[in-house]
């Protein structure tokens, strides 16, 4: 923890971690099934892997030059980055354990065996060796290590086997070679073909195992050992904005990069001989401090693509998204919206209404043009599709394409060439900001005057991950919110050189702290004057410096604080004399909790806003954001009683303290958990 002016806070690192325990915790627990406790694994997994290639990658290029400049800071940050390492190995033991006593025997008792080259029968053995020469050989190309001057490129993201051949009887010096596993082309699990009720399963890596033999017939060797290894590398792409050139151009350059970035993290077998380790150490040039132990497997998240085998109870129900009655008994959306906001909750509601929206307006006659940002963009994209046939049908189709949205830059090049060919007008990034706003407009002729219809969102324009994130939106043609929606298109488009005024949308970076710090102080103010005065937050992330000191200074003023925030959180609660009148959860559960939302008292007529934004330096300073308010009584009233229902919590949320233990919140009578309840709080009102 760091100490700044008078207030304790959590290094966002290590409350990261924090968070990805989590998510292990949800791996860990019994009562969850076991195919999702397979997802939390891969969830886990992946969320390292990120974390590697940015925040730690991120911490050791400081220290590095921390300790070239020779700075008084690198000692601390020296010990961070000790410190991260030390609880990387901790969680990764437990990881192991989950997968090797829990996961493993639980599958068992399904009859679903996870078997490796060790446990075939003579039959089955026949089988992977036909299906490892007809589906696995052609792509395999094994490259001996003993004599080569440079270890071979370890590619990031994929995984190795590095295999150490030797005679039983000592007579020949052993020899050492790497094969890539090709999990990228070819599915990580092979299922067996059965006689019995069982079903076995083998991974790809183990295929290959048992083919060593067959592989490295060529040299005479009886006795053969694949242990897993993988390398992280640093995923910082390195855009010269001072450089002449499309920023296109740069990032595409960049791309080719990325694969060659520093080495930040080598993860092995723990099973791997002494020997054989500091072999492939030493030739890979591995510094000591990337090290660290795994098991036998390494790149769970291909487990997102575990075979769907097993029972019912095998998986968390599907849900089936609740229609909106109003959208659904209108031939037109907009004639709907004209009438009264609407707010869509995804997963639990359609993110096809969006799509439908966008289509009604690509053939609409009175609609001539659409407005849309866009961050991550689905590989399938029917967002995308629908804007293109909005040009086809002759309408002016602008696009904002964030080119910068980490690990989404390939897609979405590949979709602004797309819409670009298609007649689209796409506008990228600005330097150095990226545009991380949700919003789109239609322009509409009504009676001859423009009237417009926005979709805001705290998620993305993404139909896959709608059905995996938590989001929420609004959709108006309320002119005082639509207006300021144009507005942000014009701002973009013209940042930094034209400020615009917003009257009623908080904009990032030049106006949404701000007016985030005056709703505290307005709260601090009626704390002191002894009149009611609460914050109510919902976010992925909170770590602005600025933020978190008026949050304890409201605190310390009387303000009562409740948030719910399900990633990083840097503040401390419940110190005395620091926040004690602030409480936080976090739910981590089936769905990923992603939508942020924002209640303030302001003296009994509450404020409420939705957002793309967390509480983050990053989004309230360096990137272009919006906060939009809920002005409708009734939707007003929708997000206090949602919020209420996180709140209340007592099956998946986590209490968040000093401590930074995550116990589970009590149990209690009737049992609340926020996912199922809020789908049957949006089931009666769509009843």
């Amino acid at each position: 923890m760091t100490k700044s002016k008078e207030f304790i806070r959590i290094n966002r690192e290590l409350s990261w971690l924090s968070f990805n325990e989590r998510v292990l915790q949800e791996a860990e627990n019994p009562k969850v099934p076991l195919a999702e406790r397979i997802k939390f694994l891969a969830i886990f997994s992946s969320n390292m892997d990120e974390f590697f290639r940015v925040r730690v990658a991120s911490a050791r290029r400081l220290l590095k030059y921390q300790k070239k400049q020779k700075l008084k800071e690198a000692k601390e940050t020296a010990e961070l980055v000790n410190t991260i390492q030390k609880r990387v190995v901790n969680q990764q033991d437990r990881f192991n354990t989950i997968f090797e006593e829990q996961i493993i025997p639980g599958l068992a008792e399904r009859n679903i065996y996870l078997i490796n080259e060790h446990q075939l029968t003579h039959t089955q053995q026949v089988r992977v060796k036909e299906f490892y020469k007809t589906e696995v050989l052609s792509y395999l190309f094994p490259v001996m290590l003993d004599h080569l001057r440079e270890f071979p490129f370890l590619r990031d993201k994929s995984i190795y086997l590095a295999v150490k051949m030797a005679k039983e009887d000592g007579s020949m010096k052993p020899k050492y070679a790497l094969v890539e596993v090709p999990s990228e082309v070819l599915n990580r699990f092979y299922i067996l073909p059965s006689l019995d009720q069982n079903t076995y399963i083998m991974l790809l890596d183990d295929v290959i195992r048992i083919s060593l033999p067959d592989i490295f017939s060529f040299f005479d060797f009886d006795h053969f050992e694949a242990y897993t290894i993988k390398l992280t590398r640093d995923a910082e792409l390195d855009i010269d904005n001072d450089l002449p050139g499309s920023l296109i151009t740069k990032i595409e350059k960049s791309l080719k990069e990325r694969p060659k970035g520093a080495p930040v993290r080598f993860i092995y077998d723990e099973e791997m001989p002494d020997d054989m380790l500091n072999f492939i150490i030493k030739k890979a040039g591995v510094s000591k401090e990337s090290i660290i132990p795994g098991g036998r497997y390494h790149n769970f998240k291909d487990f997102f693509d575990f075979p769907k085998v097993g029972g019912d109870d095998f998986w968390y129900d599907t849900i089936r998204p609740l229609p909106i009655a109003r959208f659904e008994n209108t031939r037109v959306l907009v004639d709907e919206i004209r009438k009264k906001d609407v707010l869509l909750h995804h997963p639990y509601q359609s993110f096809d209404y969006v799509i439908r929206m966008l289509r009604e307006a690509a053939i609409d006659p009175s609609v001539y043009a659409i407005k849309i940002t866009l961050y991550r963009v689905a590989r399938h994209s029917n967002i995308v599709n629908s804007l293109i046939n909005a040009v086809k049908n002759g309408k002016e189709v602008t696009v904002v394409m964030e080119l910068q949205a980490r690990f989404d830059e390939e897609s979405n090049l590949y979709w602004t060439n797309k819409l670009q060919d298609a007649g689209a007008n796409v506008i990228f990034g600005v330097p150095n900001y990226k545009i991380h706003a949700k919003c789109c407009v239609i322009f509409r002729r009504e009676n001859n005057k423009t009237v417009h219809y926005a979709h805001l969102s705290t998620g993305n324009y993404n139909g896959r991950t709608a059905r995996l994130y938590s989001d929420s939106a609004l959709f108006t043609a309320d002119p005082r919110i639509t207006k300021d929606v144009v507005k942000v298109f014009s701002f973009i488009k013209n940042f930094p050189r034209i400020q615009y005024k917003f009257s009623h949308l908080l904009v990032s970076p030049f106006y949404m702290k701000q007016e985030f710090l005056k709703l505290i102080d307005n709260e601090i103010k009626n704390a002191v004057r002894s009149k009611p005065a609460y914050i109510y937050a919902k976010m992925n992330s909170l770590v602005d410096e600025q933020m978190i000191d008026k949050l304890y200074e409201a605190s310390n003023a009387g303000v009562k604080i409740r948030l719910v925030i399900r990633g990083i959180c840097c503040l401390v609660p419940g110190i005395k004399k620091q926040s004690e009148n602030i409480e936080i959860i976090s739910i981590v559960d089936k769905f990923l909790e992603h939508s942020r939302f924002f209640i303030f008292c302001h003296g009994g007529s509450e404020k409420y806003y939705m957002s793309s934004a967390d509480w983050m330096t990053r989004n309230l300073d360096r990137r272009i954001e919006t906060a939009f308010p809920i002005y409708d009584p009734d939707l007003q009233k929708e997000l206090m009683e949602l919020f209420e229902i996180q709140w209340s919590d007592n099956v998946k949320a986590r209490i968040i303290g000093k401590e930074q233990l995550n116990k589970m919140k009590p149990p209690g009578l009737p049992s609340v958990r926020t996912q199922f309840e809020t789908y049957d709080y949006l089931r009666l009102k769509s009843g």
